[in-house]
């Protein structure tokens, strides 16, 4: 298998540490979204939505968007569950999951492309009011997953989940949004220092 990603971007980091828990290996090939690599025929031939990551199976079929690829994983190897075990439990992470991504994890990410310079090209326009209002979306997020949160070890229960691993991979990536967790967040410092110390976390 190999998967096509930025290494700088977020949702191919969500697939490396999906596959990190799992112990799944894979070669890399990284394409470079700021020389437009994205938008070449090849790659446009693996994903014509031009967007990583992709990931390309050994009989040269593709598999794009971070969750289905890791939907793809769950199912490849079972163990350890990060999609829920029983049906209960994996509603639950589907709820989570879901939550993180349209409330923390977009807003984030609509901060950095409205509101940075190095995303002029790539988000053309840019709409600085958007960036703003999404910041006060994200801010809102973190305080209420801090309240939730307050008697739970992780984001959807008493396990790891790929809603931590997206919720990790937002808030380390807060300052785009320009926050940052601070002393009022006790509970999601204190799962913040626990998730970020797991081995999948630097992959």
């Amino acid at each position: 298998m190999k998967l096509y990603q930025d290494e700088r971007a977020l949702n191919p980091r969500r697939v490396r540490i999906f596959a990190a828990e799992k112990g799944i290996e894979f070669s890399v090939e990284n394409i470079d979204i700021f020389k437009s690599d994205h938008k070449t025929a090849g790659f446009t031939a693996l994903n014509p939505m031009q967007r990583v990551p992709v990931l390309e199976l050994d009989d040269g079929s593709t598999i794009s968007e971070s969750t289905a690829i890791c939907r793809y994983f769950e199912a490849l190897k079972p163990e350890p569950a990060l999609m829920g075990g029983d049906p209960v439990e994996q509603g639950r992470v589907e709820m989570w999951h879901r939550r993180i991504e349209l409330n923390l994890l977009e807003a984030i990410t609509q901060c950095f492309r409205h509101g940075h310079p190095m995303m002029a090209e790539l988000e053309n326009p840019q709409i600085k009011d958007w960036s703003v209002l999404n910041q006060g979306r994200a801010a809102a997020m973190l305080e209420f997953l801090n309240g939730d949160m307050a008697d739970r070890r992780f984001i959807a229960g008493d396990s790891f989940s790929i809603a931590d691993i997206a919720c990790l991979c937002a808030v380390d990536f807060l300052k785009a949004a320009r926050l940052e967790l601070t002393e009022d967040h006790g509970n999601l410092r204190r799962w913040h220092e626990e998730v970020s110390a797991r081995p999948s976390a630097a992959a």
